[in-house]
């Protein structure tokens, strides 16, 4: 056996050994939220370390006391998952509405600071978000947007537009220009070239940057918790999962609970985008 082919092998079985390692050390919480959220808790008191859990002894009662609502005695996720998916299709939707003339004009078009207009938006995406907290708090309470679901997506907006058009700068640049000049020869005005051509090239780019966008708005706390503390019925999914870990009478089991709904709607998002990328990917080389 030669050295290469020996190298190949050793390698070939470590590059196996580090997959299975990173599964484990990323599938295993996961599992293990999702075995205490439907272990009853005095199973759990005894035998906290087991990370199993019986089929006799398997209840979903911890679901139902999350997704019911405070007026049943539940802990009201229905609601705020309602809440959430708002906020995250709302500022998807506006952001991805705001950056897709911008990134293209960026690409495309000449200008005075073109070529420093990336870093720019690079630059106000890394601002920290803690020092326009206090700001937008005493600005957005004199709009009267306070509590307002509405006034938290143009918070998420603000900080998600920038990222966005970075993004999509960034693919946009790679398409030819060949091609949009091929549509303007046809008679294909600007609007409808980009409508027509450019959008259906890009759209593994716009799913990307959606879903970056969607699970930012998803799992963003700091400005609900600014925004929405004061009116339990505008709170967000990831609000009320932090009100239920400072309950002290809350149980753990309820709390994982809480976590796997939290935490499964991106999840499942991911995988059925990914799916999606993949065939857009895929129809963009049969078009080319």
């Amino acid at each position: 056996m030669s050295r290469a082919q020996t190298e190949q092998r050793i390698f070939g079985v470590l590059r196996w050994i580090v997959i299975a390692v990173l599964a484990v050390v990323t599938l295993f919480p996961f599992y293990y939220m999702l075995v205490l959220s439907v272990k009853p808790i005095d199973e759990l008191l005894l035998d906290p370390g087991r990370i199993w859990v019986n089929l006799s002894e398997l209840t979903f009662s911890t679901y139902q006391n999350v997704l019911q609502s405070v007026e049943d005695g539940g802990q009201g996720f229905l609601r705020m998952l309602g809440n959430s998916a708002l906020v995250a299709v709302a500022t998807v939707a506006l952001t991805l509405l705001a950056s897709i003339p911008g990134a293209y004009a960026v690409s495309r078009m000449r200008f005075f600071g073109g070529r420093q207009v990336s870093a720019v938006f690079l630059a106000v995406y890394l601002f920290p978000a803690t020092l326009l907290a206090v700001p937008l708090f005493v600005m957005f309470a004199k709009m009267g947007l306070q509590g307002s679901l509405f006034g938290l997506v143009i918070v998420y907006i603000a900080q998600t537009v920038p990222v966005s058009i970075y993004m999509l700068r960034n693919y946009f640049v790679t398409i030819p220009k060949s091609v949009e000049e091929a549509a303007a020869l046809d008679g294909c005005s600007r609007l409808q070239t980009v409508r027509r051509i450019v959008l259906p090239l890009a759209a593994p780019s716009l799913m990307a940057t959606g879903l970056y966008v969607f699970m930012i708005a998803w799992n963003e706390f700091l400005f609900a918790l600014l925004f929405l503390a004061a009116v339990p019925d505008s709170w967000t999914v990831s609000l009320g999962l932090q009100q239920l870990a400072n309950g002290i009478e809350v149980p753990k089991t309820v709390l994982m609970a809480g976590s796997v709904v939290l935490t499964i709607p991106v999840v499942a998002l991911f995988y059925a985008a990914e799916r999606l990328l993949t065939e857009g990917l895929t129809s963009g080389a049969d078009k080319g």
